[in-house]
């Protein structure tokens, strides 16, 4: 059994993928509000993780969970404005960037986890499978016909 990590070093080793995952996954609006509560979830189950758990994995899995109950809460509640609020403006990671949260948004569900969850989390298909369900071919699958996607919108758009 390995040692674990104080949960400060978990959150700083990880903090950044979960971070990515779920802006991959909700939008830039919704993303700090899940990456928050995946901490919290996790904080209170970390002491009973085992030592030789695969720490990454198990957080984009508590991530995933809550992107979709991020998902399900907006989907019950019906906001009415009279004037429609300007879109934050989040400033790009750096000066490539191409609207990638967009492009992102615009992919199916599962393709656009598939893709978060192997090329932003670095997880293998295995897991990625475990956590949207499916075989680890399906994962693959999904998250070749999402990059496809994705280098047909950006040759459009930038070819």
């Amino acid at each position: 059994m390995t040692a674990k990590l104080p949960f400060e070093a978990v959150v700083a080793a990880h903090g950044p993928t979960v971070l990515r995952v779920c802006r991959a996954v909700l939008g830039q609006r919704d993303a700090e509000d899940a990456w928050s509560e995946t901490f919290l979830a996790a904080l209170k189950a970390y002491p009973e993780l085992p030592g030789d758990a695969n720490v990454e994995a198990w957080l984009v899995t508590i991530a995933h969970r809550k992107a979709i109950d991020v998902t399900r809460a907006a989907a019950r509640r019906a906001v009415p404005v009279a004037d429609v609020p300007e879109r934050g403006s989040a400033a790009p990671a750096d000066g490539r960037d191409l609207d990638l949260t967009a492009a992102l948004a615009a992919l199916p569900r599962k393709q656009r986890e598939a893709v978060a969850y192997h090329y932003l989390a670095g997880l293998p298909y295995v897991e990625v499978a475990a956590i949207i369900g499916g075989s680890a071919d399906a994962a693959r699958r999904a998250a070749a016909d999402g990059i496809a996607t994705l280098r047909k919108t950006y040759r459009a758009a930038f070819g």
